[in-house]
């Protein structure tokens, strides 16, 4: 089995802030994201109460403001249990927080602060105690198939690591058929080009990109055939180290966009409760933000932008069939069809459903960058560049001055 490689979310720190609680820092204010996703009227009918997300990350501390009563200590799996609350970076908190963190004293708000976390913890980039700690840590197979024994409705992952590994992935196929939606960040290679991280590209995992407040697919975000969705992961603050003493701005990096996903679905299982994972994974594919056509996903930005906003609008919202996975194509198939042997205790009837790999593209301004239109389009002085606010995207790179939507192929297993 590979070793899993690092970390795939805070790329940068460029300004460090206050302790959570000083005055002088707020870091509610600066979730830009949070006035065009329409946070405060999404609470009113949903926070994401009932749903309960696995953080496969460095850990988490529960003890922070932000998470007090948050995190379900008492419901991590015993046997990968080792660890799970003590962060070694501040990676996995930051992810919790921005999941679920109710943004007391200062902290991070989560955008679905009614939901739990369950924390798992592995042998990530920033490890102290060498291959004794290494040893103790459960590996990214044993964390999935734990998570997905759990009642747990979404496993959200933050690590990545070069090629696909076969007992990674039938680990990922299990919990997929038990009706998990796993959400994984894409990779922050972006700009060398860099390999596809696993697990956002296997299947039945959901892979998000990240865009700046611009609306541009950030510049470290990775690209392929593998991005599913896109979401805020740039320009926000995050935890700056394991003391949690402070906040540092601009945690950039695909990790934080995977999360804002992850918080997006539970804000509609919360809703639905009654959804399947087929039902809530269309639902967030049907109403991502785009401007081209649902059937030709961006190399970019995929399916589009979360908007869960869409959805918990319209209380009758139809999410199509509950037993077919709308994916089963660029998956390889709908795994509920191959494995007869779903679970009983899931919630779901059918698998996660959904694809996943890297997405590059430079912000705005550049000669080739990549823009999400919101709802409310705008032109700018150049015809080809589309500026937005948060809810609608756009694929559209400027090459030659001409723009046009670069499609992706998908791939299957």
């Amino acid at each position: 089995m590979r070793a899993v490689g690092a970390v795939v979310g805070a790329l940068a720190v460029t300004t460090i802030g206050f302790a959570p609680n000083a005055a002088a820092y707020d870091a509610q204010s600066k979730q830009w994201y949070l006035a065009p996703m329409k946070a405060e009227k999404m609470w009113k009918v949903s926070t994401g109460k009932g749903v309960k997300v696995a953080v496969i990350d460095s850990g988490v501390n529960p003890n922070t403001p932000s998470l007090k009563g948050q995190v379900l200590t008492d419901e991590v799996p015993k046997s990968v249990s080792y660890g799970a609350t003590d962060d070694y970076t501040g990676h996995g908190t930051t992810m919790a927080e921005l999941i679920a963190g109710t943004g007391a004293d200062g902290g991070l708000q989560g955008l679905a602060p009614g939901a739990k976390v369950v924390p798992i913890r592995l042998a990530l980039e920033g490890l102290k105690g060498g291959a004794a700690e290494k040893q103790k840590m459960p590996d990214s197979v044993d964390a999935i198939k734990a998570a997905a024994d759990t009642d747990v409705k979404i496993i959200n992952m933050a690590f990545g690591a070069e090629g696909p590994d076969p007992d990674e992935e039938a680990a990922i196929d299990y919990a997929a058929s038990k009706g998990k939606l796993l959400i994984a960040a894409v990779g922050n290679n972006g700009e060398n080009g860099g390999p596809i991280s696993y697990p956002a590209a296997s299947p039945y995992v959901v892979g998000v990109s990240a865009i700046a407040e611009s609306g541009t697919v950030s510049k470290f975000s990775s690209s392929g055939g593998y991005v599913d969705l896109t979401a805020p992961g740039q320009g926000f603050p995050g935890w700056c180290d394991a003391n949690f003493r402070s906040y540092c701005d601009d945690r950039d990096g695909t990790s934080p966009a995977a999360a804002i996903a992850s918080a997006s679905a539970a804000l509609i299982w919360s809703a639905h409760p009654d959804w399947t994972v087929n039902q809530v994974t269309r639902s967030l594919i049907d109403t991502a933000g785009r401007d081209w056509p649902e059937d030709e996903p961006s190399t970019y930005l995929g399916y589009g932008s979360v908007r869960p906003r869409v959805v918990l609008a319209k209380s009758k919202y139809n999410p199509g069939p509950a037993n077919v996975d709308p994916l089963a194509k660029e998956n390889g198939g709908d795994l509920l069809a191959k494995s007869a042997s779903s679970s009983s205790s899931s919630t779901s009837s059918a698998p996660s459903a959904s694809a996943s790999g890297p997405s590059q593209a430079p912000e705005k301004g550049s000669t080739d960058g990549t823009s999400a239109a919101g709802s409310t389009t705008e032109a700018s002085s150049d015809s080809n560049t589309l500026w937005i606010a948060l809810g609608a995207a756009a694929a559209v790179i400027v090459i030659g001055g001409v723009g046009v939507v670069v499609m992706r192929a998908r791939r299957a297993r």
